[in-house]
This record gives structure tokens, C-alpha cells and sequence, in this order.
């Protein structure tokens, strides 16, 4: 499968379906069917617009889309994206809002790589940014970066994380959101030991596979069943000529969203025809329900191999996080030498794709942190997505977090966290 032919004949299937779509849809408008009363007409002009943005979001990185947010006096703020680092498989950037002085809670929200781009996390930045200075990791699109760049894997990742800590400074609380869980406490620790003066005030960690054999899920069992070489053999593909990374080695964002839709076929397949009705009713809208959630779910990038593949076999396979055996540039990761960095978990206990239990063993692999330093949080009814940007994030999780942010600002004076556990 390592062949730029497959990879360009998948991106040739898409590029056709979207192409299908606006034809029909062109042709179903067409003026002089204007008085025709075939009730097939407007159905076909329906799908055909439907099916165009459905296939044309896929290679489109959505906008961030936050203008504006609203001030403690009742004006509005100006919100601008402003890169701090610039690096070649990912920039750390920041929420600028203008005419505001620097807020206490400076918050790092380490965006997952795992097949969407971090404006997946669009919502959970919104809801931050009126209490707290944010910043986020925005990765960049594997199929967009030279092979003359090198190779990216999570050793790499965890370098990113340090190196972004590091670039924030010691005031700094990170949130990590689900796949990067593991590699945000690995950074931690790794600059507890070479860096201990850039270590953040704290560490949110939120539904993340620290030890995947704690709870078995369909990703936990997939890991378990399927070889390296049969991994390697069935989705590892090269990049297209079309494309800056072309011959880079890459597992395809569209492969990873024919996984992610074959999850739930019947839902998406519903999903899509009740949105061909509506359109065809005349009910359906540029920013409707329909579209505001699949133009987010339908933008994919590309991994690159070695980061999807080490991803794979060090944290899935051999659990070097949850055996504390992590190696990161040839030295080790020693877990316990976390010592001033307040930990909190949050799970769902519905999250079908990081099980309660897979995040909150962090703690237990805390030695050297005290237990006051320590918090989990179990909400109950949410699933995996409600954690981290849902109702349950908005009403009860984000106040939880912000508390036991202020709990851990060193200087401010604690507040007492109510936090329900497991």
C-alpha cells in the first residue's frame, strides 16, 4: 500500500464524488426546468449540493471562526490568531484579545493528532477564552510538509509539548484533550527532570489513554488485534504528487475518516439523507446543525506514519506510558519526577473510545506527587466529544477545571474543589 497511486486514487474518487455533486446540482437548477412539477428535480439539486460540501470539507481545514467575545464591561473584544512558535509540524499560537490586559489563568490546550485538525477543539477555546489568556497546539496537515523536514514521531511530539511549556513559562495550566494525554504527562515529567523551572502550575488531563488495558474499548481491542507489519501493510500510504509532502509516508486523513464513519455508518447514513430532505424543503442553511458538525467531522489530515505508527505500538502495544518506560531522545521518562505539578483526570463514563479508567491511572503512576495534589472527575452520562467540548463540558466540567486551576495559581489563595471521583 506504500504507493502514491493509492493514496491519488483515493483522492481521485473524492475529487469526482464532489464534482458528481455540483453537476447534479447545477443541472437540477437549470432555469428551464423551472416550471416542471417532477418532485425529483429539486431532490436531485438537494443531494447534489449536499454531496458537494460533504466531499469538498474533506480537504479544507475549517477556519477557527471565534471574531469576537464579549468583555466584563459589556463590549466586545476583538479576537486575533497570533502564532508564538512556529514549527514545521505544528505551531503553538494564541487567542489574542485586544484590548484586554493579561488574564491570571494562562491555559496551554494541547490539541489532539489523531485525524482532525485542532479546531475540533473550537468550542472548548470559546468557552475559555472570556476567563482565561489561551493557547493552543495547531498541527499542521502531514501531506503539506516536506519530506526535507524529517520524520515526526510521538518522541518528537513530546519535544514539541516540552518545548512549548517551556516557551509559556512555569504560569502556565495545560489541558490535554484526549490522544495527547499520554505525551503531555510525559513532557511534564520530562521537563521535571531536565528543566524543572518550566514545569506549568498544572496538568488537566481529559479522556486520554494513558493505559489502554485499564478499560477495553473497539479502539483497545483493534490495537490488540492487528500486527505492526499488518498495520504498516494496510494503510500506510505515500503522498501525491499534488501535494508540498509529496513520497512522504503518511497514514491518509481519508483513509482515517472511512474508519471514523464506518463507526456509526447507519447514524451518518441517516445523517445525510434527512439533510438531502431538508434541503430539498428549502430548511436547510449554510450554518445548520447538519453542517455546522460535519463541516468539523468531514475536515481530516493526514498523520505521518511514524507518528501513527509508534503512537500504535509504544502506547497501545507495549503500554511504555502506563509501565512508566517511556523514552524520549535516549533518556528516560521517569513519571515520578512530577513532584509540584497538580494533576487532575476527567473521564466520561459513557467515552466509548477512551474508557473510564484509561485516564484517572495516571495518578497512580504519580509516585512522587502528594495525594493533595492530585483530582479526578467522573461525568457521569457523557460520552468522549461531551467531555471536552458538550453540555457536559460547558455546565459542569469547565467550572470544575477552572477551579482547581485557581487552586494551583501559587499565589492565589486555594479554593476548596468538590470534585466527584470514580
Amino acid at each position: 500500500m506504500k504507493y502514491m497511486f493509492t493514496y491519488d486514487l483515493m483522492e481521485s474518487a473524492r475529487n469526482t464524488n464532489e464534482w458528481l455533486g455540483a453537476s447534479a446540482r447545477a443541472f437540477a437548477s437549470y432555469p428551464a426546468f423551472a416550471m416542471s412539477m417532477n418532485p425529483m428535480l429539486p431532490l436531485m439539486a438537494a443531494w447534489g449540493e449536499v454531496t458537494e460540501r460533504t466531499f469538498s470539507r474533506m480537504v479544507a481545514k475549517p477556519d477557527w471562526g471565534i471574531r469576537s467575545i464579549v468583555g466584563p464591561d459589556g463590549t466586545d473584544h476583538l479576537v486575533d490568531v497570533k502564532p508564538v512558535v512556529e514549527k514545521p509540524f505544528g505551531d503553538l499560537v494564541q487567542f489574542f484579545v485586544r484590548r484586554r490586559s493579561p488574564m491570571a489563568r494562562k491555559v496551554l490546550l494541547v490539541a489532539p493528532m489523531s485525524g482532525h485538525y485542532a479546531t475540533l477543539l473550537r468550542s472548548t477555546v470559546a468557552s475559555l477564552l472570556p476567563d482565561a489568556d489561551v493557547y493552543v497546539t495547531d498541527w499542521h496537515n502531514a501531506r503539506d510538509i516536506p519530506v526535507s523536514a524529517g520524520k515526526f514521531d510521538i518522541e518528537d511530539y513530546t519535544l514539541y509539548l516540552a518545548e512549548f511549556m517551556k516557551e509559556l513559562g512555569p504560569d502556565t495550566h495545560v489541558i490535554a484533550v484526549c490522544q495527547p494525554v499520554p505525551l503531555a504527562l510525559a513532557a511534564t515529567a520530562y521537563l521535571a527532570a531536565e528543566h524543572p523551572e518550566a514545569q506549568p502550575k498544572s496538568l488537566v488531563l481529559i479522556g486520554g489513554p494513558v493505559d489502554p488495558d485499564a478499560a477495553a474499548t473497539e479502539v483497545t481491542d483493534f490495537g490488540r488485534r492487528v500486527t505492526m507489519g499488518q498495520l504498516e501493510h494496510l494503510v500506510i500510504q505515500r503522498v501525491g504528487f499534488k501535494h508540498k509532502g509529496a513520497g512522504r509516508l503518511v497514514y491518509p486523513g481519508l483513509m482515517q475518516l472511512q474508519s471514523f464513519i464506518t463507526m456509526n455508518a447507519e447514524r451518518h447514513s441517516k445523517a445525510f439523507s434527512e439533510q438531502v430532505l431538508r434541503v430539498s424543503r428549502g430548511e436547510g442553511a449554510d450554518h445548520d446543525a447538519h453542517n455546522r458538525f460535519y463541516d468539523e467531522y468531514l475536515a481530516v489530515m493526514d498523520m505521518t506514519a511514524e507518528f501513527y505508527l509508534s503512537t500504535v505500538e509504544r502506547i497501545f502495544k507495549n503500554r511504555e506510558i502506563a509501565t512508566n518506560s517511556f523514552v524520549v531522545a535516549g533518556r528516560k521518562v521517569d513519571l515520578g519526577a512530577i513532584t509540584n505539578v497538580a494533576v487532575m483526570t476527567v473521564e466520561g463514563a459513557n467515552d466509548d473510545i477512551s474508557a473510564p479508567g484509561q485516564c484517572v491511572a495516571a495518578l497512580n503512576l504519580l509516585t512522587g506527587l502528594s495525594d493533595d495534589k492530585k483530582a479526578q472527575h467522573l461525568e457521569q452520562g457523557a460520552g468522549h466529544y461531551g467531555i471536552f467540548a458538550g453540555k457536559s463540558w460547558r455546565l459542569n466540567i469547565r467550572p470544575l477545571v477552572l477551579n482547581f486551576i485557581d487552586a494551583n495559581s501559587g499565589g492565589a489563595k486555594k479554593a476548596k474543589i468538590a470534585l466527584a471521583s470514580a
